[in-house]
């Protein structure tokens, strides 16, 4: 299999615009490479709630002018999903909307909540009946069982009881509002269109696509309620910390967006140019870039070492997402279907192949073996970030240890299963300082657990199975964290 690592999910809110279901459609749209499973957009017009979901593509999921005839309303919340919680089941695509006696709730998460389980059982025990298998269904449960009087302080009440990464958009009749984990891990930010329209989304390259300007980022444990008088931000939480996931950075978001204040385009570039610091390849004669989230970091390594970065693999944008085959070579072909060696520029060339990360090692063997079949005479693998030792409960879909290749091998170790002829890795301070968030929390503010094991949120259900698995590399790594 050609796989790397897979989205999280990307959210995407509307209120105040006449068309917000198809404002939404092309808020999904830029936010698409955050999940490609499943998408939906629930309407409302301030009486009645309804929407649409399906698998598949944005564009395939919404594919024909009667859907949005009928999802009339001037407020919307859309999803792109990931699995990272429940499976692939229809049952749990999103928006969720749930029609009670006296309203609808309508509610689209990114991330992953860790006491989602206990939380379930202790539902269940109470007379929850669960529709899904995914962990969002649970806030909708706290909210309804929750003592507080008004809808807004049963949202609160049910906030402070889930733990994890998150960001929620939650709908009714004639409210929006957003909210954020008590650590930022996974982000969300407000704009507004030139006509008055508010937007929820996870990225801000998705304000772009709908002509909205930037207004602010909602930040650790904030939610914000829309409504026509205009918006407040209030906080659920007074026990926050800023953890911002630092993959957003090195993988998950967009080149164009800008996460919390830092472009991701500029923050990669930075990521490579320290790189090329830490670990150059004097005798290289030229450098390129894994399509596509690690051409940034292998343009700020050319310009650092002084190399030409060339376009030595080529990406087809076209193959089909899901390209599974039943035999080892026809597996071989899918992966050349999606990526190609460019032979007359890498051919008897010493090359220098940037990437963003190394997960499982199948993807990056498989790049070597195409740059060397094409005639490299050297190929040696430059990391964009540290060595994804640790599995990630927030909101990825790595959360077992045995997937991780550096959990399991040493460097060296990793370097002949790839079949490169050298392997080195960004530093952890390299990319925190490549980063340069400016927060007064540890590591500047982001969440590192992936590459040193350290839980800003803890582990909640997962705390058995993650020391049951620990591998002798990933204990050695937690006694340096313990120094």
């Amino acid at each position: 299999m050609f796989k790397s690592l897979n989205e999280e999910c990307g959210v995407f809110g509307v209120f105040g615009h006449h068309e917000a279901a198809r404002l939404t459609y092309y808020g999904l749209h830029s936010l698409q490479h955050r999940g490609q499973e499943a998408a939906g957009i629930v309407v409302s017009d301030g009486k009645r709630v309804n929407g649409h979901r399906g698998p598949g593509l944005v564009s395939e999921v919404f594919n024909d002018d009667r859907i949005f005839n009928r999802l009339e309303g001037n407020s919307a919340i859309g999803h792109v999903r990931y699995a990272t919680s429940g499976s692939s089941s229809g049952r749990n695509i999103q928006p969720f909307l749930f029609q009670f006696f006296d309203g609808s709730i309508a509610l689209a998460h990114n991330g992953n909540l860790i006491n989602a389980r206990t939380l379930k059982r202790e539902l269940e025990k109470h007379g929850a009946i669960f529709h899904s298998s995914s962990d969002t269904e649970v806030l909708v449960h706290l909210i309804r069982r929750s003592k507080e009087k008004d809808f807004l302080s049963q949202l609160k009440d049910a906030l402070r009881q889930v733990k994890g990464g998150f960001s929620f958009l939650v709908q009714t009749q004639t409210e929006l509002y957003g909210v954020v984990d008590p650590f930022e891990f996974r982000p969300l930010i407000l704009g507004k269109t030139k006509n008055g329209a508010y937007i929820l989304a996870s990225e801000t390259c998705a304000l772009e696509i709908v002509g909205a300007e930037f207004i602010r980022n909602i930040r650790s444990g904030e939610i914000i309620i829309i409504n026509k008088e205009g918006y407040r931000i209030e906080k659920y939480t007074e026990n926050t910390s800023t953890a911002i996931a630092a993959m957003e950075y090195v993988y998950f978001s967009r080149p164009d967006s800008d996460i919390s204040g830092v472009n991701v385009h500029s923050a990669r570039k930075r990521c490579g140019r320290r790189l090329a610091q830490e670990a150059p390849v004097e005798h290289a004669d030229m450098i390129i870039g894994v399509p596509n989230s690690s051409l940034s970091a292998a343009s700020g390594y050319a310009e650092e070492i002084g190399k030409p970065y060339e376009m030595g693999l080529i990406k087809n944008q076209y193959v089909a997402r899901t390209f599974i085959q039943p035999t080892q070579e026809l597996r071989e072909q899918g992966v050349r279907m999606k990526l190609s060696a460019v032979k007359s520029v890498v051919k008897d060339k010493v090359v220098v192949m940037i990437d963003d990360s190394i997960v499982r090692g199948t993807t990056s063997s498989r790049i070597v073996q195409l740059l060397k079949e094409a005639g490299a005479k050297e190929v040696h693998v430059r990391i964009a970030s540290p060595e994804f030792k640790f599995p990630i409960f927030y909101g990825i879909d790595v959360s077992n240890s045995s997937e991780l290749i550096s959990a399991n091998k040493t460097i060296e170790e990793v370097k002949e299963y790839i079949g490169a002829d050298s392997l080195a890795f960004l530093s952890i301070d390299g990319l925190i300082e490549s980063i340069g968030l400016d927060f007064d929390a540890p590591y500047t503010g982001l969440c590192m657990e992936c590459f040193n094991g350290d839980y800003p949120a803890g582990l909640g259900d997962y705390e058995e199975e993650f020391y049951d698995s620990l591998t002798p590399i990933q204990k050695e790594a937690l006694e340096e964290l313990k120094k």
